[in-house]
């Protein structure tokens, strides 16, 4: 307990947040802790008799948990994770320690995995990559203790999803197979959610039957899903084709990569603008490898209407790509309206108030 109060006071001091992203680097060497490690890890935890809890406090914490991640969605990590930091210290942990019943006990404990899990992302989508890691380590423990398989396997997903972006694809994969393995009853959209992580994992490092298999898999597990309902905020047909658009890229085939993209755009709901700004970066940049420039062009000029909006490290890192990639085009009209546009972007006042 006493590290996750020490871990999320300094997030939710601004004067020492840069050193707390800096301290923990991403390492592929961490140690993971097993499912049945963690299990009742909390119970010995020393309590405060001053203070019970029921089953209201745990509607609030998932209630402001729900509502930050929205805040993310929308605006990017940097605008929702010092308050995340600050809820859990402030009201968290102390809920934690807090005296119970044994269900409630059980369900403040996931409750606060999966916020725990949240506030690792939000510093992820900021590049503290190390302090992501040490949020994710964190929420793992605490599903352990909670006996919630489900908030285990998305915490491991989310540790795959970190280390396929930063390149690290042995890693990535052992962690989304890990996932997968921690939730074997999984319904349909879940198995989605897992396969769809493993298939882009495993196509990151060579795997190619292996992610083939995966993503088919997926695709089957989604048509079952979406033919029951949808559900927003999940993963859905949008977040399915972004990893077929990973899979057909990694394999070779950029043209089938790109219609994936461009079906991803298609369904994606409104709420997800930093993912909007992202994956149109990716768009472009991959539209430009194959000599599309014109429609390049276009979709980063939809991804200059949402970036201002936005504060986010993996935002910001797409934004310098399409700088960097419009720089030798300057000559061609629609390429220097883009990156004239783009300059007085970042010149702005309020861009240049963002964090490296």
């Amino acid at each position: 307990m006493t590290g996750l109060i020490e871990l999320g006071g300094a997030d939710m001091a601004p004067s020492r947040r840069a050193v707390l992203g800096a301290a923990g680097l991403f390492s592929v060497a961490l140690t993971i802790p097993q499912y049945q490690d963690v299990a009742g890890r909390f119970k010995t935890m020393r309590r405060n008799p001053r203070t019970r809890i029921g089953y209201g406090e745990v509607e609030a914490v998932a209630a402001m948990t729900e509502r930050i991640s929205e805040i993310d969605d929308m605006f990017g990590g940097r605008h929702a994770r010092p308050m995340a930091a600050a809820f859990l210290v402030n009201t968290i942990a102390p809920y934690l320690q807090a005296e119970a019943s044994e269900d409630v006990r059980k369900a403040m404990l996931s409750a606060a995995a999966d916020h725990l899990y949240l506030t690792g992302y939000m510093a992820m989508d900021e590049r503290a990559d190390g302090l992501a890691q040490r949020y994710y380590v964190k929420a793992l423990e605490l599903a352990g203790a909670a006996q919630d398989h489900l908030t285990y396997c998305t915490t491991l997903r989310g540790m795959s999803v970190q280390a396929v972006d930063l390149g690290h694809g042995p890693l990535s994969l052992r962690l989304a197979d890990s996932a997968s393995a921690a939730s074997p009853e999984a319904g349909p959209r879940m198995t989605a959610f897992l396969s769809g992580q493993q298939a882009h994992a495993a196509a990151q490092t060579g795997h190619r039957a292996t992610a083939l298999a995966k993503i088919r898999e997926a695709e089957i597990a989604m048509e079952k899903a979406e033919s029951k309902a949808k559900a927003f905020g999940s993963y859905d047909p949008s977040s399915l084709a972004y990893h077929v658009a990973q899979v057909r890229y990694a394999l070779g085939d950029k043209e089938a990569a790109i219609e994936a993209l461009e079906e991803s755009d298609r369904t994606r709901y409104s709420i997800y603008r930093r993912g909007r700004v992202r994956h149109l970066g990716l768009l472009a940049e991959r539209k430009l490898e194959i000599g599309r420039l014109d429609e390049a062009c276009a979709d980063w000029h939809r991804l200059l209407d949402d970036f201002p909006h936005v504060q986010s490290g993996r935002c910001d890192d797409r934004f310098r790509a399409m700088a960097a990639a419009l720089r030798p085009y300057v000559r061609n009209a629609h390429a220097k309206e883009v990156y004239d546009r783009a300059r007085a972007i970042a010149a702005s006042p309020r861009s240049s108030s963002r964090e490296a």
